[in-house]
């Protein structure tokens, strides 16, 4: 693990982890994620990032000077189905689209508890369908998530199969959440660990987006889902992560439903530090690490 990284755990620790606890109300989490908004820098020059409608669902279009008109991501933020935008994510998506000389299209999908499971699904499903109604063929998209949205990835990619539309070439899931259940061992062995994710908020969270709805429902937690027919999927996560189980128990399943999958597990790292590529070498690695394998199977 690099000096820098650890200097970030720290950081995360005691100015992010500890300010999200239970109790917290919505309006002041939402006020302290647009805030930190508004200094997440903006792509580099030559970066076009237009906003639009995917099929009634709002989004932003990323594209690097080394995207392909023909390659397409479909983007799925983290924020536990209650916050996050595609804004917050402008730092990131940019670098996706680069590395896996793709257009990025990050959904600004609906969120609990206005708009309760699944309509997170549901926008998913749609912006997959928009672009290939708008001509992107199936064998060159790929779905990226992180966190809640490596979770919807998967959740999404379920449905499209049962629906019988065509499955994207390719997954990939950053510390994804996929048992909503919140079974997983890591929760607990992990909590200490951890830098971004606050355990504690977990079981509210998972109260508001799933409303009545039961958490094992594939939809909602994909682990207890048949993972047959699912595309390549690279899954990322950390040793120090607190849903380390999420993604390794998924990546089982999917091997044991005969499934192509690449899981790793970095070490030392916490939930979602890809995202923090501007600054964590690591994140700068697993983007290069996501950017080649998108780029051999679109």
């Amino acid at each position: 693990m690099s000096l820098r990284a650890n200097l970030i755990r720290f950081g995360l620790r005691t100015l992010l982890k500890r300010s999200a606890r239970p109790g917290r109300s919505l309006a002041a989490t939402r006020r302290q994620f647009a805030m930190m908004g508004r200094f997440v820098p903006r792509p580099p020059r030559g970066t076009a990032t237009i906003a639009l409608d995917a099929g009634g669902v709002p989004a932003d279009s990323i594209a690097t000077p080394a995207s392909r008109a023909d390659r397409h991501v479909l983007y799925l933020h983290g924020g536990a189905f209650y916050v996050g935008s595609p804004a917050l994510y402008r730092d990131f998506t940019w670098r996706i689209a680069d590395a896996a000389r793709a257009r990025v299209l990050c959904i600004d999908y609906r969120l609990a508890p206005e708009h309760p499971f699944p309509a997170a699904v549901d926008d998913a499903v749609t912006a997959y369908r928009w672009l290939l109604e708008g001509g992107a063929t199936p064998a060159q998209v790929a779905f990226v998530g992180d966190s809640a949205g490596g979770g919807l990835t998967f959740a999404a990619l379920m449905r499209l199969r049962d629906e019988g539309t065509p499955l994207p070439a390719a997954a990939v899931a950053i510390s994804p959440w996929t048992d909503l259940a919140l079974t997983g061992a890591s929760l607990r062995a992990n909590a200490a660990a951890e830098a971004m994710l606050a355990v504690e908020i977990l079981p509210p969270v998972v109260a508001q987006y799933l409303a009545d709805a039961d958490p094992h429902h594939p939809h909602a937690s994909p682990l207890y889902g048949n993972a047959a027919g699912l595309p390549p999927t690279l899954i990322l996560t950390g040793s120090d992560d607190v849903l380390l189980d999420d993604a390794m128990r998924m990546a089982d399943a999917m091997r044991k439903a005969g499934c192509d999958v690449e899981a790793e597990v970095w070490p030392r790292m916490f939930h979602a530090w890809p995202v923090l590529a501007r600054i964590l070498p690591e994140g700068r690695a697993a983007v290069a690490r996501i950017g080649a394998f998108l780029d051999r199977r679109l």
